[in-house]
C-alpha cells in the first residue's frame, strides 16, 4: 500500500546494512540507568532525529549526506553517482527535565522522557515537544552567532600581592578573543583578589569588547511548559496536522491543547468510571489522523482501537468506529488479557491503514474495514510457552513500539535479545527480516505461507503471517536462547527512505537498505 487507498506490488525483500552506531558501549561495559535511550523521532522531513533518555535529556542528530541529490532511486541507480544512504551526526542536547516531588501526594515524578514529537518548523528554527509522567514541554532550537570577547588588556606593569610584577596583556599586541565572555588563565590571574592598582591607575585600559561571530551554535530554550493536566502517568502526546494543537493522553483520559495556551487544555475522552472498582480497562495510546485534524485513535488495554470525530460532541464520550480482533483465542488462559493489550499505534502516511502492537503480535487495521485486522504478524508466538516466566519477572509488561515505512509497504517492531522484525504487507508478501541491533547484525530472511483468506469487505487480502515462528523456532531462532534483559522496546523508521533507527539500551543504531 502506498499513501491513501492505493495498493502496490512490493519489490521484493530489502536488504538492511548497518549504518551507523551512537554511544555504542565497549565489552563489559556498565551501562548507566540514566543514559538508556526511552524514545526515539524523526522529523517530518527524516533530516533531524531525536532521543530521549531516562536522565531527562533530549539529544538532537541531523543529517550530513549531500541532501541536494535529485531524481528517483531507479534513475540514481543508473548512473554513476552512487546512491547514499542516510548518515547522521550529532547536533545539540539540553536537559528537557529534572526530577520533581509532588508534596500533596507524596510521590516521585522522575525525569525520564517518554514521547518525543517533532513540531512544524518555522524560521530555520526546529520545535519539539517532550513529556515526562506529568509535564509536557515545547522546545525551540535555533541557531544562534556566538558572541566573543576582544579587546581585553592592561598596561605591562603591575603588581600583583605582595609587589612582584605581573605579566599583562598589551593593548598593541595582536587581539585575542574569547568565546562568550570567557577569559584566559592570564587575565584571570591578574583580576584576582590580591591585585593592587598602581597609584593613578591604569592609563590605557581599554574596556573588553564583544563581536559576534560568523560561526553559530545550536541553543535550546524551552516556549511552553503544560502542566497540571493529568492524574496518571501520560503515555501519549501527538501533534494535530492543523499545526496548532495536539493531544495529550494518560491511563484515562484524552486532553487536547493549544501549543500557544499553557495554562488551559480541554479534556476530549474521559473513561474514569464513577467507581473506580468498575474501572475494566485503560488508554494505552493515542495518536492524531495524519490529515484529518477532526480524527484520532486512541488503544486499550483490551486490544480495541477507538476513532473518534471531533466533529461530534465537545466530550467524545462515544466513538466513530471500533476496531478488535473477532477471533477469539484457541485457548483463553490468565494472560490471554494482559498480552492482548495494546502497547502503541500508528497511522500509515496516508491516514487509511493503522498499526498496532500488542505483546504477541503486530496487527495492520483498515480504517474502513471494522470488522477486523487487514494482517496480523506474529512476533512473539514462539514465547507462548514461557507466559508464566515473563509474568513472574514483568516481561510480560514490556511496552514494544511500532512503525511503519514512509511507502506503506513494510512494518517493523521490536523484540528480545536486542533484535527487531520487519514485516511485508503488501498483497502477497511473505517478507519477513530479523536483525540485531549491533554492528554486525545476524539477518534471517524467512519465507512462510499465509494463512487462508476468508471473505472480508476490503479487496486487500486478509491474512495472519506468522513470521517464522513456527518454521525457525523463534525470532533469534532458538526459543530456548533468548534474553528478556536485552530488549530492543523503541525504533523509528526514516518518513522517506528504508532507514531504520533503533535503540539498544543507550545506544542508537541505524540501519539502510
Amino acid at each position: 500500500m502506498k499513501g491513501g487507498d492505493e495498493v502496490i506490488a512490493s519489490s521484493g525483500p530489502l536488504d538492511w546494512r548497518f549504518s551507523q552506531v551512537f554511544g555504542e558501549r565497549s565489552a563489559g561495559e556498565e551501562v548507566h540507568e540514566v543514559d538508556i535511550i526511552s524514545a526515539i523521532e524523526f522529523d517530518k522531513s527524516g533530516d533531524h532525529l531525536a532521543t530521549g533518555d531516562r536522565g531527562g535529556r533530549v539529544v538532537l542528530f541531523e543529517r550530513t549526506d549531500s541532501k541536494n541529490t535529485s531524481g528517483s532511486r531507479r534513475d540514481l541507480e543508473g548512473t554513476d553517482c552512487p546512491l547514499r544512504h542516510p548518515e547522521f551526526r550529532y547536533k545539540t542536547e539540553f536537559q528537557s527535565h529534572e526530577p520533581e516531588f509532588d508534596y500533596l501526594k507524596s510521590l516521585e515524578i522522575e525525569e525520564k522522557i517518554n514521547k518525543i514529537r517533532w513540531s512544524q518548523t518555522a524560521n530555520a528554527a526546529l520545535f519539539l515537544l517532550s513529556t515526562n509522567d506529568k509535564t509536557i514541554k515545547f522546545w525551540k532550537v535555533q541557531e544562534k552567532k556566538i558572541k566573543k570577547v576582544c579587546e581585553i588588556n592592561t598596561e605591562s606593569s603591575g603588581s600583583i600581592g605582595n609587589g612582584s610584577v605581573g605579566s599583562s596583556i598589551n593593548s598593541n599586541s595582536s587581539k585575542s578573543c574569547f568565546t562568550n565572555g570567557g577569559l584566559s588563565d592570564k587575565v584571570n590571574n591578574c583580576l584576582n583578589n590580591d591585585y593592587t592598582f598602581p597609584p593613578g591607575g591604569i592609563p590605557s585600559l581599554q574596556l573588553p569588547a564583544v563581536t559576534i561571530s560568523h560561526e553559530t551554535s545550536p541553543v535550546a530554550r524551552c516556549r511552553r511548559v503544560y502542566t497540571h493536566a493529568h492524574d496518571y502517568h501520560i503515555n501519549s502526546i501527538s501533534n494535530n496536522s492543523d499545526g496548532e494543537t495536539f493531544i495529550s493522553a494518560d491511563d484515562l483520559r484524552i486532553n487536547l491543547w493549544n501549543l500557544e495556551i499553557s495554562n488551559q487544555s480541554f479534556n476530549i475522552v474521559d473513561v474514569k468510571p464513577a467507581n473506580m472498582e468498575d474501572l475494566t480497562e485503560v488508554i494505552t495510546s493515542a495518536e492524531f489522523h495524519p490529515t484529518h485534524c477532526n480524527t484520532l485513535a486512541y488503544s486499550s488495554s483490551k486490544g480495541s482501537i477507538r476513532l473518534i470525530d471531533l466533529r461530534q460532541s465537545a466530550l467524545c464520550d462515544s466513538h466513530s468506529k471500533l476496531f478488535e480482533d473477532t477471533e477469539t483465542p484457541t485457548s483463553r488462559s490468565f494472560f490471554t488479557e494482559i498480552i492482548a493489550s495494546i502497547s502503541d499505534i500508528k497511522f500509515a502516511k496516508g491516514g487509511r491503514y493503522i498499526l498496532s502492537r500488542d505483546y504477541m503480535s503486530l496487527k495492520l487495521w483498515d480504517i474502513n474495514m471494522d470488522s477486523g485486522p487487514v494482517s496480523t504478524f506474529q512476533v512473539h508466538e514462539h514465547l507462548r510457552p514461557k507466559l508464566c516466566d515473563l509474568y513472574e519477572n514483568d516481561s510480560i509488561f514490556d511496552k514494544f513500539e511500532c512503525c511503519l515505512s514512509g511507502d506503506g509497504l513494510r512494518v517493523a517492531t521490536g523484540s528480545y535479545s536486542n533484535l527487531f522484525r520487519v514485516f511485508g504487507v503488501s498483497p502477497g508478501s511473505t517478507e519477513t527480516t530479523t536483525l540485531e541491533a549491533s554492528k554486525n547484525p545476524m539477518r534471517r530472511q524467512v519465507t512462510t505461507p499465509a494463512k487462508p483468506s476468508r471473505p472480508s469487505l476490503s479487496s486487500i487480502t486478509r491474512a495472519v503471517r506468522r513470521g517464522g515462528a513456527e518454521s525457525s523456532g523463534g525470532g533469534d531462532g532458538n526459543a530456548n536462547s533468548f534474553d528478556h534483559t536485552t530488549k530492543l522496546l523503541h525504533l523509528a523508521w526514516h518518513p522517506t527512505e528504508n532507514s531504520i533507527a533503533c535503540a539498544a539500551a543507550n545506544s542508537l543504531y541505524m540501519y539502510y537498505a
